[in-house]
This record gives C-alpha cells, sequence and structure tokens, in this order.
C-alpha cells in the first residue's frame, strides 16, 4: 500500500450510501472498528511428481482460513514454489486453486488455471496471486489447495517449498 492509497474509494463503496449528500462521506472511523484482516500461511511442503501415461492431479499446497467474522470476506491467495528439474521433462504442469468450505462436497476452482512449461534442467522459481471475492459462499472455514495436473511423460519433476498464503478483509461489496 502506498501513501496515496490510504483513502482510496470506488465506486462500489457502501459508506457513501450513508450520507447522498456528501458522496465523500467518512465511514474510516466505522469500518476501522468492524473489518478485521487475517493473514495465514502454510506450511511449505515438497513434492516429486512422478512420471505418468496419463494426467495426474497432486496437492502441492494448502491453507485452512476461518472468515466467519469478516463482513463480505475477499480473500487474496499468493502461491510460491521452486521447481527444480533433474532430467529433461517432456509435459506440463497446470497450477489450479481449488476452494472447499464446511458444507461443500467438492471443491470449486478459483481464478484461472497458471501452466508451467519446463524448458531446461534446474531450478525455476514459480508464483501466482488470485483472488476470492465470492460473497455468494458461506462464511465459515474454508480450505484452499492448489492442485497441480501433471502431464510428465519423461524426466522428474519436484516441487519444492511450496508454500500457499492468505490474506482476508472485509469489504467485498456484493
Amino acid at each position: 500500500m502506498n501513501s496515496m492509497s490510504r483513502y482510496y474509494r470506488d465506486n462500489c463503496d457502501p459508506c457513501n450510501k450513508n450520507d447522498k449528500q456528501n458522496d465523500y462521506y467518512d465511514c474510516r472511523e466505522n469500518d476501522k472498528k468492524i473489518c478485521e484482516t487475517i493473514i495465514k500461511c502454510g506450511c511449505p511442503r515438497s513434492t516429486t511428481l512422478p512420471l505418468v501415461t496419463v494426467s495426474s492431479d497432486f496437492t502441492v499446497a494448502s491453507v485452512t482460513l476461518d472468515t466467519s467474522k469478516l463482513r463480505n470476506p475477499c480473500v487474496k491467495l499468493e502461491f510460491a514454489s521452486n521447481l527444480v528439474t533433474v532430467a529433461a521433462i517432456t509435459g506440463t504442469l497446470s497450477f489450479q486453486v481449488y476452494k472447499q468450505c464446511e458444507n461443500q462436497l467438492n471443491p470449486i476452482p478459483i481464478g484461472p488455471s497458471w501452466i508451467y512449461e519446463p524448458v531446461a534442467v534446474g531450478s525455476d522459481t514459480f508464483s501466482f496471486f488470485t483472488c476470492d471475492c465470492d460473497c455468494s459462499c458461506d462464511k465459515g472455514c474454508c480450505t484452499y489447495s492448489v492442485v497441480v495436473t501433471t502431464t510428465v511423460t519423461a524426466g522428474t519433476i519436484s516441487v519444492n517449498n511450496a508454500t500457499l498464503g492468505a490474506i482476508a478483509t472485509c469489504g467485498c461489496s456484493c
């Protein structure tokens, strides 16, 4: 956050509804009292992906977050890892974030999938972030997981120090 974003307001700011005469109604004091921020990091994990003949899925990182105290939660998810190839790779890795809350039977995808195509033997960092501001989901405990779908048919690749972090706050305008 820079110094110019301290009083940022967008067109969907619910605080503007409090005073129709003044578009710049100051609701910062009210927001400070009722809005918390949660920062949580998952534990780093390492996974060596085996050779496959068909597409296979592997969970490489996860974090569980309780947003029950947040009003209209919005979650920023950040994934980082170090990919190490020992032998030349044939195939790709597709990374996708999934969310599964307390009352859901199946996890739902969050954001786009991210494709990694190894180009040489060695190590490479791989990271991305995505946001989950879906206010239709029940509040409560949700587990976010990064799942790798691999089509590697030659070579060896490891996903090392894979970490998923989350920053959650209120304020999603639904």
